[in-house]
């Protein structure tokens, strides 16, 4: 888990409560609290891109890597990294701009824009109030 804020963290949680051996990374070691006081996972404290940080979340053996940074130049790159250098099978990353989104899922990212989802989840309820407006 790279990215320990609000989404990030929440996964982090999930993902240990599923089972799973889970390592998050944020830049700043405050954002360990968001994890919980029960946290039996890792804790690293740098930056996603920092390839020997990686090594040592242990990305090498990584089953999966989800990246929610609060930038999506961040999070493009740490994906990118994880899925060519480091063979991750399961890469998904968050970018909130829904073309870089849509360019970055064409060339074989996992990507999740929750602003694309957040623009049809909004359309879809508006349009199901159309034939009870008229």
């Amino acid at each position: 888990m790279i990215g320990c804020g609000r989404v990030g963290s929440a996964v982090a949680r999930h993902l240990r409560d599923a089972g799973w051996d889970v390592t998050a990374i944020d830049e700043h070691e405050d954002a360990l609290i968001r994890l919980g006081e029960d946290w039996a996972g890792g804790f690293l404290v740098g930056h996603g891109i920092d390839l020997q940080l990686l090594r040592e979340a242990g990305i090498e053996d990584a089953d999966a890597v989800v990246v929610t940074t609060d930038g999506d130049n961040t999070n493009i790159a740490v994906g990118q990294v994880a899925q060519k250098l480091f063979d991750v099978p399961a890469v998904v990353i968050r970018v909130l701009d829904p073309g870089r989104a849509e360019f970055y899922t064409s060339r074989g990212l996992n990507v999740v824009c929750p602003t694309s989802n957040a623009i049809r989840t909004l359309t879809d309820a508006v349009r199901s109030y159309e034939g009870a407006l008229r």
